[in-house]
């Protein structure tokens, strides 16, 4: 029985691959799926595209059409993370994805105005209960810590350990 090759099918074997999608369809499969920034954009597409003219010269389409918006982009991935990630975390995450400053700040605002109850969120869906003692209470405080909650509003969410008077309960 005989079985058709990718070098029977293309013919001769010097000629060249069939070429892929072009890089505008590339970008627009990208952007159908999810909001990306203009730098997150450029790296997916660098490989495909034939030189950085033809790329920017697509990411400027992309932008004057309102296909790449950095804004919206940034949004997106705080509507997205922001439930599950401190002010910190999701803040080092807009910046690798190339967010400008200002849109930056902007994100940093906003944040940090919900900040404690996101925490507190984040914390009764895993925990639920105050810790029962010194060890379990610094575990749940790393917990939120490690999510890039600030520490503040981390010892602000951990309730003390159950049991025990807080410095804050003895003249009352």
């Amino acid at each position: 029985m005989w079985r058709s090759t990718k070098r029977d099918v293309g013919g001769d074997e010097g000629s060249a691959p069939a070429a892929g999608p072009s890089l505008k369809a590339r970008a627009l499969r990208l952007l159908a799926r999810r909001d990306y920034t203009r730098a997150e954009l450029a790296q997916r597409l660098a490989p495909h595209a034939p030189g950085s003219a033809a790329l920017d010269a697509l990411l400027d389409e992309c932008e004057a059409r309102g296909w790449l918006d950095e804004q919206r982009a940034a949004e997106s991935h705080l509507r997205r993370r922001a439930g599950q990630w401190g002010a910190a975390r999701v803040q080092a995450e807009l910046r690798a994805r190339g967010v400008s400053d200002d849109t930056l700040q902007a994100a940093s605002d906003a944040l940090r105005a919900t900040e404690a109850e996101r925490a507190l969120a984040v914390w009764q869906r895993r925990f639920g209960a105050p810790p029962v003692d010194a060890a379990e209470r610094a575990r749940q405080m790393r917990f939120l810590a490690a999510r890039g909650f600030a520490s503040d509003v981390v010892r602000r969410v951990v309730p003390g350990v159950v049991g025990q008077a807080t410095a804050g309960d003895e003249g009352h």
